[in-house]
């Protein structure tokens, strides 16, 4: 099927070339810059950081179709400033002269000219003396005329798409809308800490805040965790990890969540370029990397993380949204990312998310009962009753089976976090005493992960064995997927897969990982090839080489429903301690709960 346009003809039947005029050039600009009100919202906002705002306030109205205004406290226009603000490329960011060090959210012009050729907008600004006010509406701008305002500037646009109506049959119900803008807003707080934000609906005439953040004050750190308490949650900040690593000239600071507090799906990612928000597949494809043998496929990671690069080695404009960007040295940016982040969890430890031992408590359902408010004998008290309850007042002879061990026992101390072993419940739970409550560790995911660590250990001394094939295996490829193939061939080279080139658009696989055993060579140079595509590196081997150690490891641990010795579960415990990661099995799952004494009295009615 044929698309045929109509063409504007001269005399002669040839098209005619012809000059469109500002209105129809500001309209096409604003369909790349302005595909929806969060879109609006987004410039606005970025305009207003850039401005040196403290505080920002957005009201909307109905999904952001008939009103959206910004109102900032930033360092204003001057009467002078306002018309030139709403010609096309005119900006106060950049002089032009280098496009590849770019410092501030907006620089190309084009957003306050593109919202006025599709909406009705107004500005009011102050910057010095008097206050001023203009308005365009459809491109068509009004004379400067003297306003009321006390400092900053607010931006009102309403009837958005009231040029373009044909753009409002594409824009979802405003309860989408709005929560596309509060998405917005959320990002933006996340990456200015130090900027208040507010957003309201002013549907109706009524306000109503759906969005608020106070600045958050202190160093960067404790400003942005504080900042993200309020925005994602105290869950995250409490089971996140502090994230600070420099490599080759780049820098990543941020929050990276323990593998125990994944989630569902990847809603809870937020990557930053300088301060940016940015959606780049090479940066998510690290993110999961980093988490690649510590979650299964079906839970991701959760993370706010910020790349600092000098802006010469990142280029932004790629795209008038500006969510894109190219760095000169992805992999150096790659592999930062992914090194950090591994750093950080092999650091934590054993530990695992607090949330778990919350969702351990709510599995309990306790039934609604009478509290019963007790205070907490003294210690002659429990000496008292300790002594009663000693073996000798027991006369009965079944007594003495609650006599305590005549043996010394294991003592928990703040030098064993997971205490020491007190029971096996149903052949397959550890139940130990620690300082300040209990833990409960299932004795097989906490030994298959212990286990998996050491095979991996035992790889990395040894390294990854290759296997040579007696008769070389040829697979035929496109010209663009073989030279991106050899080009990784160095690194495919380091998990035991060999492969060279075998005249005109072939490879010949000349080696495979010997762990791997016998496979489909051209499933598997395809696999590769589509994860070179997508995340510009590949893990494929190595995701499939782990996930053998992590089957072997299964079939070497401790199994469920086999008894243990006290020696051999305290052993387990200390050696969990010991290892990073164990606080989850090879797929993420939590290893051990911990519940406090606090949360135990609490069962019971106690608390």
């Amino acid at each position: 099927m044929t698309l045929h346009t109509p063409k504007i003809t001269g005399a002669q039947g040839r098209p005619v070339i012809r000059q469109l005029d500002e209105a129809a050039i500001n309209r096409i600009a604003a369909g790349e810059v302005v595909e929806r009100p969060a879109s609006a919202v987004k410039e606005l906002v970025e305009n207003a950081l850039d401005a040196g705002a403290g505080r920002i306030q957005v009201d909307i109205a109905d999904g952001g179709k008939t009103l959206i205004r910004v109102t900032d406290d930033g360092c204003g226009m001057t009467a002078d400033d306002l018309p030139l603000a709403l010609s096309r490329h005119a900006t106060s960011k950049i002089d032009g002269s280098d496009l590849l060090d770019i410092r501030s959210f907006g620089f190309r012009g084009e957003a306050l000219p593109s919202l006025g050729a599709v909406g009705r907008l107004t500005i009011t600004s102050r910057a010095e003396g008097e206050a001023a006010q203009i308005s365009c509406e459809g491109s068509r701008l009004s004379p400067v005329r003297p306003a009321a305002l006390t400092r900053g500037t607010v931006v009102e646009l309403r009837d958005l798409f009231f040029a373009t109506p044909a753009r409002l049959k594409f824009l979802r119900s405003d309860r989408a809308e709005m929560q596309a803008v509060t998405e917005v807003i959320r990002r933006l707080a996340m990456a200015e800490p130090l900027v208040g934000f507010t957003l309201r609906d002013v549907t109706g005439g009524e306000a109503r805040t759906l969005f608020r953040a106070d600045p958050a004050s202190g160093d960067l750190f404790d400003a942005l965790q504080s900042r993200l308490a309020g925005v994602i949650g105290r869950d995250f900040t409490d089971n996140a990890l502090r994230i600070d690593a420099e490599r080759e000239g780049l820098r990543l600071q941020g929050y990276a969540a323990l593998p125990t507090y994944s989630r569902g799906s990847s809603a809870q990612q937020y990557l930053f370029v300088n301060g940016r928000p940015v959606l780049d597949r090479m940066l998510y494809g690290a993110l999961r990397a980093a988490y690649f043998d510590v979650l299964s496929r079906d839970r991701h990671p959760a993370a706010v993380l910020n790349l600092i690069a000098d802006p010469q080695r990142v280029d932004v404009n790629v795209h008038p949204a500006k969510a894109e960007v190219r760095f000169r040295e992805p992999d150096a940016a790659r592999s930062l990312i992914i090194t950090a982040l591994k750093s950080a969890l092999t650091g934590a430890g054993h530990r695992a998310s607090s949330t778990v031992g919350a969702a351990t408590l709510d599995a309990f359902r306790p039934e609604p009962a009478r509290v019963y408010q007790m205070d907490r004998p003294s210690p002659a008290s429990f000496a008292r009753a300790f002594a009663f309850q000693a073996p000798g007042f027991a006369e009965a002879p079944q007594a003495a089976a609650f006599a305590p061990p005549r043996e010394e026992e294991a003592k928990p101390n703040e030098e064993h976090p997971l205490g020491a072993a007190r029971a096996q419940l149903h052949e397959n739970y550890i139940v130990a005493q620690t300082a300040a409550g209990i833990v409960i560790v299932d004795q097989h995911a906490a030994h298959e992960r212990l286990v998996y660590e050491r095979l991996k250990r035992q790889m990395a001394e040894t390294g990854i064995r290759a296997q040579a094939l007696l008769i070389p295996e040829i697979v035929e490829l496109s010209p663009t997927d073989a030279a991106r193939l050899l080009d990784a061939a160095p690194a495919l080279a380091e998990v035991g897969l060999g492969v060279e080139p075998f005249g005109g658009s072939a490879v010949a696989i000349r080696e495979t990982p010997a762990i791997l055993g016998p496979v489909n060579g051209a499933a598997l140079i395809r696999d590769i090839l589509d994860e070179l595509a997508d995340s510009g590196d590949s893990q494929l081997v190595r995701a499939k080489i782990d996930a053998i150690l992590s089957r072997m490891a299964c079939h070497g641990s401790v199994r469920s429903g086999r008894q243990m010795r006290p020696e051999e579960m305290n052993a387990l415990l200390r050696e969990m301690e010991a290892t990073p990661l164990s606080g989850q099995c090879n797929h993420g799952r939590p290893t051990y709960v911990e519940l406090s004494l606090h949360d135990i009295e609490r069962l019971f009615g106690r608390r």
